[in-house]
């Protein structure tokens, strides 16, 4: 039986890809700094490691055939453009380490998981944004720290494959969610924050958005990003590949939508002091469909209307509604 190892297990989409490939009948092992936050892990082992250390990167190798590569320091906009060394830092000694520890252990593919901060904030300044083709990425203008680091890590991997022959597939999310997200605490993003704020709510009322709401983004539901990047390591192309969703749309459409589901009636009052992040980002998903015949099959609505009964269930109990 094919052996994969699953760092960042204990993370948001980490936890999901563990029960996704379990389903697909593979020996499953979970590495992360800290065990899933809502629900147990339903891999085969599961190890507590600092992966910032080799040696601990060399023993979550160990034995195994294909590995994805999801650990990270990340979060929000609000967590990543406040601590760039510590995010570059930490970000950069894993990347490094689990390659050189795929390298020695002989592993078979490795799928680096990078991300739409890569792309230059040049061609992010406007809300009718163009989407961005993988190409975009370069000449390079990244976001500070947390992008930087996506496009150095992808180099690695592309290195490590050039002259040490290891398979690397690099994906590239845009705005995944859905549930066992986190929510609250700061690493949150915009689709469980505002879930969060609304589900808090009273049924007419106020909740805080950051920016002015006119900022736009695109969001991928968890289910559609595992299907593709399962497609992508399946296949033999090695450049990377953009996976998210097309639809653009504003924060403050974001809101309503949310609201609608909710039930609510929410006005919104912006502070445009907090982090914001591009004024623009929309995924250019063609290359995905046409390699991979991928593309999502999740609706905003669909993902948007789970993700908040979620939430809404975790803080009712917590108590905190």
């Amino acid at each position: 039986m094919k052996k994969i190892l699953v760092t960042g297990a204990g993370g948001f989409v980490g936890q999901h890809l563990v029960k996704f490939l379990k389903k697909k009948n593979y020996w499953v092992k979970g590495v992360d700094i800290k065990t899933p936050e809502f629900e147990k892990t339903t891999a085969d082992s599961f190890e507590i490691l600092d992966l910032r250390h080799l040696d601990n990167c060399i023993k979550a190798a160990k034995g195994i055939d294909e590995i994805y590569q999801m650990a990270a320091d990340m979060g929000g906009i609000g967590y990543i453009t406040k601590y760039h060394a510590l995010v570059f830092r930490n970000n950069a000694l894993i990347n490094l380490n689990m390659l050189e520890a795929a390298r020695k252990n002989g592993v078979k593919k490795y799928l680096y998981t990078s991300s739409a901060c890569v792309y230059p904030k040049h061609l992010q300044n406007e809300e009718n944004v163009s989407p961005l083709k993988e190409e975009d990425a370069y000449p390079a203008d990244s976001e500070p720290g947390y992008g930087w680091e996506k496009l150095f890590s992808e180099l690695t991997a592309k290195y490590y494959m050039e002259d040490y022959g290891i398979p690397a597939y690099i994906v590239r999310f845009h705005n995944i969610f859905g549930p066992l997200c986190a929510y609250d605490g700061g690493r949150e993003k915009s689709p469980a924050a505002i879930c969060r704020k609304i589900a808090l709510a009273k049924k007419v009322d106020e909740i805080e958005v950051w920016g002015d709401g006119k900022q736009t983004r695109s969001y991928c539901y968890i289910d559609d990003c595992l299907d593709g990047i399962y497609s992508l390591i399946q296949s033999d192309y090695h450049n990377p590949v953009n996976i998210g969703q097309d639809r653009l749309i504003t924060v403050d459409e974001l809101v309503d939508i949310i609201s609608g589901i909710a039930g609510k009636k929410i006005t919104k009052r912006y502070d445009t002091t907090k982090p914001q992040g591009v004024r623009g980002r929309n995924a250019d998903i063609s290359l995905a469909k046409k390699i991979l015949g991928w593309e999502p099959k999740i609706s905003l609505e669909e993902g948007l209307e789970r993700m908040y009964k979620w939430i809404y269930a975790q803080l009712k109990k917590k108590k905190t509604l």
